[in-house]
C-alpha cells in the first residue's frame, strides 16, 4: 500500500493515508471511497512547469528551433510558473473560456520539494523530494515557446492538481511511470516518464543550478507530445502508475457563472 498526504476541504493540516487502490484509501483507521471525499489542493508552493522535456515534444519542434527567432534548440530547462489562481482541486470544474472551442490537457508528473533545494547535484536530488503528485498542466492550444504564454497557460483553473502527495518510499521508480489519458472513459494518450529528456534528478539539478526551490514547491517534468483536446462538459482523467488519478470535467465559464461559481 502506498502511502501518501492529502488535505481535505475546510482543514487547515494535511492527513497521512494509506492509498489501498485507485478508489479507497485508509485514513485515521477508516476506509474511504476516493470519490466521496472532498479532497483540497494538497500543495502549498509554487508550481513550475518544464516545456519540451518530453523527446517527442523536443522532435516536434526540431525544425523551428533553427529558424527565428529560436536558431538553436534550447540548452537548458524551459520554465514557467502556474501561479496560484491556476490551482484547483480533484473534481472540480475547468473552466472554458468563451470563444475557445477546445482546451489542452496536459498530464504532468508533479515533483513536491520537501527543502530548501541550492545547487543541487544529480546524485543528491531524491534527498529533497518529499513525493510526487499528478496535475493537469491545462493551456489553450498555442504554438509558440518564445513569449511567456501567460494568456494561454494562467487563466483560472487551469491547473488541477492532486490528489495527494505519494511519499517518495513508495514509488519503485520515478523515471518509469506509465501515464494515461482517458476523455469520457476514452484513452487518448498514453507515455511514461522513462520518454524524459532530463529524469528527475537531472531535471532538479539543472534547475536548481541557477535557482532555489523552496519546501512545499512543486516541479512538474513536462507534458507529453501529442496532447489531446477537450471541449465543454468532458470529463478528464490523468492516471500515473502507483500514485493514482486526477479526475475533472470541463464546463463552460458561461455556465459556472449562470451556476454562482465565478
Amino acid at each position: 500500500m502506498a502511502k501518501a498526504r492529502v488535505k481535505l476541504q475546510k482543514s487547515e493540516y494535511s492527513e497521512e493515508v494509506e492509498i489501498l487502490s485507485k478508489k479507497y484509501l485508509l485514513m485515521n483507521g477508516d476506509k474511504y471511497e476516493v470519490s466521496q471525499i472532498k479532497l483540497d489542493i494538497p500543495i502549498s508552493g509554487t508550481v513550475y512547469g518544464t516545456l519540451l522535456n518530453y523527446k517527442g515534444s523536443l522532435d516536434a519542434f526540431k525544425e523551428k528551433f533553427h529558424q527565428a527567432p529560436y536558431n538553436e534548440p534550447p540548452k537548458g530547462p524551459i520554465l514557467y510558473i502556474k501561479p496560484r489562481n491556476t490551482l484547483s482541486s480533484f473534481s472540480n470544474p475547468v473552466p472554458l473560456p468563451n470563444g475557445i472551442p477546445a482546451l489542452e490537457i496536459g498530464a504532468a508528473l508533479g515533483i513536491v520539494i520537501n527543502k530548501t533545494a541550492t545547487r543541487v547535484k544529480k546524485e543528491h536530488a531524491l534527498d529533497f523530494i518529499e513525493g510526487f503528485t499528478i496535475a493537469n498542466d491545462i493551456s489553450i492550444p498555442h504554438e509558440s515557446v518564445y513569449r511567456p504564454a501567460i494568456r494561454y497557460k494562467a487563466r483560472d483553473g487551469f491547473c488541477p492538481i492532486g490528489p495527494w502527495i505519494v511519499f517518495k518510499e513508495s514509488i519503485s521508480n520515478p523515471d518509469s511511470l506509465g501515464i494515461r489519458v482517458y476523455i469520457n472513459g476514452v484513452l487518448r494518450q498514453e507515455n511514461s516518464t522513462s520518454n524524459l529528456i532530463r529524469s528527475i534528478s537531472h531535471l532538479i539539478e539543472d534547475v536548481t543550478d541557477f535557482m532555489t526551490l523552496n519546501p512545499g514547491d512543486v516541479l512538474l517534468v513536462g507534458v507529453p507530445e501529442n496532447a489531446p483536446l477537450a471541449k465543454a462538459n468532458d470529463h478528464i482523467r490523468i492516471e500515473i502508475d502507483e500514485i493514482g488519478y486526477l479526475e475533472n470535467t470541463i464546463i463552460s465559464e458561461e455556465k459556472l457563472s449562470m451556476e454562482g461559481i465565478l
